[in-house]
């Protein structure tokens, strides 16, 4: 067990060193959202492009992994929906926010610096197709399906399009593309270019872990126990458990890849939830899941990384 918690402590330490800077009036929230806004918009986008410009095709994208990642998150999305709706009656916009929380992950702020000292370079690829699941198909779907409960939203048909019209802006789905079309084409970055690359993603798994304690500071609970636990329980439980049910009836094949698959779906969810929620009313119940979730995830993704380890779950 210490070997494990030799792999999740440093995770954790950052996380709290974060959320210290905050409480101690080193950082304020501002500077946080500058780090978190630097990790997104330049330090992941660099590790993703250099991560897959440097491979194959072949290496880089791999169908059944995104199928079956894809595949258990959609399962525990349309779960996490329809309990929402049928017994805690909550409305379609929080019920769809609900079941954003309990399928996506943290994969960029948590899961790849973890997913990183577990199996080492891969977990830049998995990162990649993981965001592809993620930005894709699981947060259009939840917008989509949120506007739509939303009074005096447009069509249905307007919203994706606006949906699909930001995300291709996302400086992590430009960087997907950029490197997926140097691989194809196996050209490869000057070498100048590549080293100023480089430099931007060695700074990813610390800012970004160092973000994510930083925004946890002065969140609070109350009042949000039904929709609140059914996230926190759909993202850290039964995330894992669809994505380990999918690997068993579609095995990949690839031992570091379903090692990254139920890691990935171990996490709690992605950093930028509340400001998701925020759109929809939702921000305080967003905000407490992501708080809950986060504390609790230090014990969840320990076993986890234990099971992995004696080979009962991958």
């Amino acid at each position: 067990m210490s070997e494990i918690f030799s792999i999740t402590i440093p995770i954790f330490v950052l996380i709290s060193l974060g959320f210290l800077s905050v409480r101690l009036q080193i950082f304020g929230k501002p500077e946080i959202r500058t780090l978190g806004s630097f990790v997104m918009s330049f330090a992941l986008p660099a590790l993703i492009l250099r991560s897959i410009s440097e491979r194959s095709f072949a290496e880089i994208f791999n169908l059944h992994y995104v199928l079956v990642y894809a595949l258990g998150s959609l399962a525990v999305f349309l779960i996490g929906l329809g309990f929402s709706r049928k017994f805690l009656r909550a409305p379609l916009q929080t019920s769809a926010i609900t079941a954003l929380g309990m399928s996506t992950s943290n994969t960029g702020f948590i899961g790849y610096p973890l997913l990183a000292v577990v199996i080492g370079p891969p977990a830049a690829v998995a990162l990649s197709m993981n965001m592809l699941v993620e930005n894709i198909l699981m947060i259009p779907l939840a917008i989509a399906l949120a506007e739509g409960g939303s009074a005096g939203s447009g069509g249905m048909r307007s919203i994706l399009a606006g949906t699909i019209a930001r995300l291709v802006r996302t400086p992590i789905i430009i960087a997907i593309m950029i490197g997926t079309a140097l691989s194809l084409l196996e050209w490869k970055l000057p070498a100048p270019l590549l080293r100023s690359v480089d430099m931007l993603a060695m700074a990813s798994g610390a800012v970004a872990l160092f973000a994510v304690g930083g925004m946890l500071h002065g969140l609070r609970l109350g009042g949000m126990a039904g929709n609140l636990s059914l996230i926190v329980v759909g993202k850290l439980v039964l995330h894992p458990i669809a994505i380990i049910l999918t690997l068993m009836a579609f095995p990949i094949g690839n031992h570091e890849l379903t090692i990254a698959a139920v890691l990935m779906a171990s996490v709690p969810m992605m950093s930028i939830y509340p400001l998701l929620g925020q759109r929809f009313g939702e921000e305080k119940l967003c905000a407490g899941a992501l708080l809950c979730a986060t504390v609790f995830s230090f014990f969840t993704l320990s076993l986890v990384i234990w099971m992995l380890r004696q080979g009962l779950l991958g």
